[in-house]
């Protein structure tokens, strides 16, 4: 079994990837093999609602000149994808929003290839706005019949500088719990 991240946050070692790291470690010590694709600060251009991949059907977006594609051939691959993002004006960065856009559409063009895999949101936040960045993240997940595990909190860690989610120990449970969940039901699934 893999779990790809895909970290929408430009700073590479920044507080999202902390999170990200912490629900590596619980889904590791469950067998669970993980990747973590750095999807911030790469230019991603945004869906152009062309429809291509509904007439081409190939399994990948008509824009070739980005990672998207490389992307959704990870989630292909993956049992398991967890979306990461800081919290920028109460929603995730605009690269991880073209990401979720395109890999979308592309997904619900090819037979829903998203559907029941699990997925989960992890949000690293300076102060507010980031239960709508969760959901922003969660609706991709619904509207493309992903399975969602749940966790002891909304999976968010709080921290501005890079580290500082270090210090929000409910936050790096959280993600610990998140790991935890995800891995059951990843076994659950797969048995």
């Amino acid at each position: 079994m893999k779990v790809t991240a895909f970290n929408g946050s430009p700073r590479k070692d920044g507080n999202t990837a902390h999170l990200i790291n912490h629900v590596f470690d619980a889904l590791q010590a469950e067998g669970i093999e993980t990747e973590m694709v750095q999807v911030g600060d790469n230019l991603i251009h945004g869906c152009r609602a062309c429809y291509q991949c509904f007439e081409n059907k190939n399994g990948r977006c008509v824009i070739d000149n980005d990672i998207v594609n490389e992307c959704i051939g990870k989630m292909r691959q993956s049992d398991g994808i967890i979306l990461a993002s800081p919290t920028y004006f109460a929603d995730i960065t605009p690269e991880l929003k073209a990401l979720i856009d395109r890999a979308g559409f592309v997904s619900k063009a090819n037979e829903g290839f998203l559907k029941r895999k699990v997925g989960a949101a992890v949000i690293a936040v300076r102060r507010g706005g980031e239960i709508h960045a969760f959901d922003t993240i969660n609706h991709l997940f619904l509207i493309c019949e992903m399975i969602i595990p749940g966790s002891c909190y909304w999976n968010m860690g709080f921290g501005r500088n890079k580290g500082e989610v270090e210090n929000d120990e409910e936050g790096i449970r959280t993600m610990k719990v998140l790991g935890e969940n995800m891995a059951w039901l990843l076994k659950r699934i797969t048995s």
